[in-house]
């Protein structure tokens, strides 16, 4: 059997494994349920603070498991390269049909399998290697698809910053009209990882017209609060496409999308192509099908959730900034999104503090903030108010976390005891808003055979 907690394909060299003796492997997928199940129990008692993680309603999950799993869908609908797929059509028209009512835009693809695929789908749509392409730096916010060990250096474009404001957590407007008119990168792509504010699109609009630039933005972050109304409108502000992730803000399965509005049909061809054969084969169908629910009910519930998120976030800021800690932008109201940005060099630095939250039951994640040098040991850890909205929680108790944060990185609480603290505060949010099968278990772990392999 494995080994529990083993390294994985951490070594190199050495000799193969040797071949499993008979009834190992049912010992083997047993261990797998286990650890999936401890780890389902351990978010079920935490409290997550991840910007990047969110919850599936129930009839988006059963659909991961559907019968779609075990199928492929190359092509369009009504246009595909297998057969069997009157179902898949039908179901991806409806998916479409519904990104493009909640976006209220003319071109949906949902192809991308993920939002990093889809930002490597309009590079390959609308650059071509050696181009230039406006971006922010990872120390801004950036997402590491915008970098030369990402998504950038796989198409081999290359990256132009924009000047970044501190204080105010956004492009510097002055300074990168001057940049962008020096250097004119053919594409500009607005959108960060770290993302507290809606970015000046519209104040930039003139500027990118006047040296023929096309404007992209990357919603993965902000996708449900754009469509929530809680956010800047970035097609309306003049981005010819908008690529994103589906699972964060907007609760829905991990996967990608491209959307756009009123454009030149042979832009929106290239992003077919750059969809599928480009960057994509199959593309999922099961998330895409989980998709299409998940786009239905922010249809129903999405205004109400965005809402709440952001008032979430800004009193989670507010709280915590009462307490002492150093959150960002406080004279901006700290974020107008799910996340906050807390620097935390005096509780010991980022990365000593998102371990010792996440030994106490808080799960968040260090983070570059501007200034920083090393994405390994930075100033920050990032905090966002998806998944604690997604199961109920509100301004109040948002100030029960940072009353958290504060007695352990501040008045020495012992980590076991915050840890406690933190699942008596969790354990009555532990069922599904915002969504059809409200009040369902948020961490259930579903034990479709009833029994173990063997």
């Amino acid at each position: 059997m494995v080994p529990e907690g083993s390294s994985g394909n951490r070594g190199v060299g050495g000799s193969p494994p040797a071949a499993p003796a008979p009834g190992e492997m049912a010992g083997v997928v047993a261990q797998i349920r286990r650890t999936v199940r401890i780890h389902s129990t351990r978010f079920e008692h935490a409290i997550p603070l991840i910007a990047s993680e969110n919850l599936l309603s129930p009839y988006a999950k059963e659909l991961l498991i559907s019968d779609f799993h075990s199928r492929y869908a190359e092509g369009l609908p009504g246009d595909r390269y297998y057969e069997g797929n009157e179902q898949v059509d039908q179901v991806e028209n409806l998916c479409l049909d519904l990104a493009r009512r909640l976006f209220r835009c003319t071109f949906a693809d949902v192809r991308p399998t993920s939002g990093t695929v889809a930002n490597l789908a309009v590079l390959k749509a609308l650059t071509e290697p050696g181009e230039l392409v406006g971006t922010s730096r990872l120390a801004d916010g950036a997402h590491i698809s915008s970098a030369a060990f990402g998504a950038f250096g796989l198409r081999g474009v290359k990256p132009v910053y924009y000047a970044w404001d501190p204080e105010r957590m956004t492009i510097d407007v002055p300074r990168t009209r001057e940049i962008l008119r020096a250097v004119r990168p053919k594409l500009c792509l607005f959108g960060l990882s770290l993302f507290l504010f809606p970015l000046p699109v519209d104040e930039l609009r003139g500027t990118l017209e006047e040296i023929g630039a096309r404007a992209w933005y990357d919603a993965a972050h902000v996708l449900g609060l754009i469509a929530g109304g809680e956010f800047q409108d970035p097609l309306r502000e003049g981005c010819v496409v908008m690529s994103a992730s589906t699972h964060k803000t907007l609760p829905g399965p991990q996967h990608g999308i491209l959307l756009g509005d009123g454009l030149e049909p042979e832009v929106a061809k290239r992003l077919q192509s750059g969809a599928f054969p480009g960057v994509t084969s199959n593309h999922h169908l099961n998330a895409m099908a989980a998709l299409a629910v998940s786009l239905a009910e922010h249809l129903e519930f999405g205004r109400e959730y965005a809402h709440q998120t952001v008032a979430n976030a800004r009193a989670l800021a507010q709280a915590l900034h009462d307490k002492g800690f150093d959150v960002l932008a406080p004279d901006l109201g700290f974020t107008r999104s799910h996340t906050i940005a807390v620097r935390v060099e005096k509780e010991g630095g980022g990365e000593s503090v998102a371990k010792r939250l996440a030994d106490s039951g808080i799960i968040s994640n260090k983070n570059l903030l501007p200034g920083d040098k090393s994405p390994k040991h930075p100033g920050g850890v990032r905090l966002g108010t998806p998944e604690v909205t997604r199961v109920g929680m509100k301004e109040k108790e948002m100030a029960e976390i940072a009353e958290l944060f504060d007695d352990l990185l501040h008045r020495g609480t012992a980590p076991g005891e915050v840890a406690a603290h933190a699942a008596q505060l969790k354990s009555g949010f532990t069922t599904l808003r915002y969504c059809f099968g409200a009040g369902e278990a948020a961490y259930r772990y579903y034990d479709l055979v009833g029994r173990e392999p063997g």
